[in-house]
């Protein structure tokens, strides 16, 4: 019997948008988490509990323990820009709204394509964009329903963090694409150099730790856990079989979830334009990637020798063709 080949890009999708849903939520648990702890001590605490888990998860394993050259190489690079990308996202969510928060880091789903160039598929058609355009109304309408009244320093940091993260997306596909890249480990790697990163700024406010309840250790342990490990490892295995465009349209739905979470469990006003907002954003997220996947997947004589070439390849190399590793 034969496999669906659209099987694991839909298995793909709906794993993308589960972290789309597990980032959503993130804003709310670390803005109440900084609201007891200092920004560097919450960062820290995150990277050394998602190093300990992915290392002992790695240890676990009966065999392929090695860490690659590639991935040593990719993991280390990758680690500080989403390091980078983190302490934007953290810092920014201590002066603005959950929901705010959640809504302009958004803007990474119409940043990335203009810095994707790993597809190979040609530039991306005008309808592309126009979807984009689409989930940029929601993004507006999704701000005017939570509150939105003009930027804040918070809200400046949460754009520069759209603009790292849209540079990690795309110089994730560059560094992983066709190499000997297991996602386990090249997440091992960029927490291991996260914990590294805020491990000095941090010592000074690390007492803090010692007096924090267990409420805030859940938010803690939340981040860490799902937030890093579990977003981490199924953004880097979904991606595999998706592009780093149409990835970023899927993740594209955080918003949505940060808007949820924030009017279900941060008790934030519910207006007639939050659910219109979350509506547009569905309609231009599924527009777009149904348009990237059509543009993508489109058959050429390249690339279907590049595809021929990939299947022929090593053990552990990743395919070159529609089901390529584009993002983490």
């Amino acid at each position: 019997m034969s496999q669906n080949p659209g099987f694991p890009a839909r298995r793909a999708d709906a794993v993308l948008l589960l972290v789309a849903l597990v980032w959503g939520s993130s804003y709310l648990a670390a803005k109440t988490a900084v609201d007891v702890l200092p920004v560097l001590v919450v960062l820290c605490a995150r990277y050394a509990l998602s190093a300990t888990v992915c290392l002992t998860l790695v240890a676990v394993r009966r065999r392929d323990r090695r860490f690659t050259r590639d991935e040593w190489t990719a993991g280390g690079l990758l680690g500080l820009t989403q390091a980078a990308v983190l302490v934007l996202e953290t810092y920014g969510v201590a002066h603005t709204s959950a929901a705010n928060a959640g809504l302009i880091i958004s803007l990474t789903i119409v940043l990335t394509p203009f810095l994707d160039r790993a597809s190979g598929a040609g530039r991306l058609p005008p309808r592309f964009f126009a979807a984009a355009g689409v989930c940029l109304v929601a993004v507006g309408l999704l701000m005017s329903g939570s509150g939105f009244h003009g930027l804040r320093g918070g809200d400046l940091l949460m754009l520069a963090a759209a603009v790292v993260r849209a540079a990690h997306v795309a110089l994730v596909g560059r560094l992983t694409a066709g190499r000997a890249v297991r996602p386990l480990h090249l997440t091992a790697v960029q927490t291991v150099v996260g914990s590294a990163v805020f491990a000095v700024p941090a010592v000074p406010g690390l007492p803090a730790l010692g007096s924090a309840d267990a409420a805030v250790w859940g938010q803690l342990v939340y981040l860490a856990l799902f937030c890093s490990v579990f977003a981490f490892l199924a953004q880097t295995w979904a991606v595999q079989h998706s592009s780093a465009s149409r990835a970023s349209l899927l993740l594209g739905t955080e918003p949505v979830w940060a808007v949820a979470v924030g009017i279900g469990l941060g008790g934030e006003r519910f207006t007639p334009f939050a659910p219109l907002g979350a509506g547009l954003m569905v309609v231009g997220t599924y527009w777009g990637q149904a348009v990237e996947r059509a543009h993508r997947t489109a058959p050429t004589t390249g690339r279907a020798a590049r595809d021929a070439a990939g299947e022929r390849g090593g053990r552990t190399a990743l395919p070159s063709g529609p089901d390529a590793q584009r993002v983490t």
